[in-house]
């Protein structure tokens, strides 16, 4: 087993954007931005689909992109995820638009407490093998707990191996933003790399703070192969310097 590069497409106000985590609030200043594309998110989608890249994952950061979230999937059919304002309701109209999976965090919860039965509504709509739970998180004084609502709200569900064995039975895979680092540049949270890689029951994807081959092989040797990585402002796709988007594709022919 080996550690995959996961493809991202991040959708701000129908943009492809990549933004650092911790400043998207409903109220004050608006979100720092590392980068803004020119391209539309069907154009990512076109060139991951090109490059033989599959899991990856589109997520709606906020209202505004469902049009530029249906062109991607329509442009990758079955090749990405879809997340970012999912719930019962509309699940299923996301894998018809061309979703492998869907992705929720936000709507699992109801005044911060997780709710089982909004878990079971979900699955009851797509089905296990259709949803990957998000569990992005935030550090605290008690260990990572899981932040919804753009990670702005703290929730009192701290992930851990035994949170991760009773979800299992109800998706297909994991996603985790590490959000104190999302968009930083500055290197990973390897304290829950660790805690992570130790698991192994479900496919699970990391992101956060990815900013070179060495944070990749880390996660791979750590990890023993079993979580996957995706990266984002650090990428010279969207911007970055640090990473070149040629390399990370090469690394999962390795």
């Amino acid at each position: 087993m080996k550690s995959r590069f996961r493809p991202c497409i991040d959708l701000h106000e129908g943009r492809v954007k990549q933004i650092v985590g911790g400043t998207l609030r409903d109220d004050g200043p608006g979100p720092v931005e590392n980068f803004t594309s020119e391209q539309g998110a069907a154009w990512f989608a076109e060139k991951f689909r090109a490059d033989g890249l599959t899991g990856g994952h589109v997520i709606q950061l906020g209202p505004g992109n469902g049009e530029a979230a249906r062109e991607a999937l329509a442009a990758w059919p079955g090749g990405m995820q879809m997340g970012g304002g999912i719930d019962a309701t509309n699940a299923a109209s996301w894998i018809d638009a061309g979703a492998s999976h869907v992705i929720v965090t936000s709507w699992l919860f109801v005044d911060g407490h997780f709710s089982p039965a909004r878990l079971a509504e979900l699955e009851a709509a797509v089905g296990r093998e259709r949803l990957v739970i998000d569990l992005s998180c935030r550090k605290t004084a008690d260990g990572w707990a899981v932040a919804i609502h753009r990670w702005q709200t703290i929730t009192d569900l701290l992930i851990s191996p035994a949170v991760l064995d009773d979800l299992a039975a109800h998706c297909d895979e994991f996603l985790i933003h590490a959000a104190d680092v999302e968009g930083l540049c500055g290197g990973i949270d390897r304290d829950l790399v660790e805690m992570l890689g130790q698991w192994g029951r479900r496919p699970l994807t990391y992101a956060g703070g990815v900013a070179s081959m060495e944070d990749l092989e880390w996660i791979d040797v750590h990890s023993a192969g079993r979580i996957d990585v995706t990266v984002g402002s650090a990428l010279d796709l969207f911007g970055g310097k640090k990473l070149r988007y040629e390399d990370l594709v090469a690394w999962n022919h390795r």
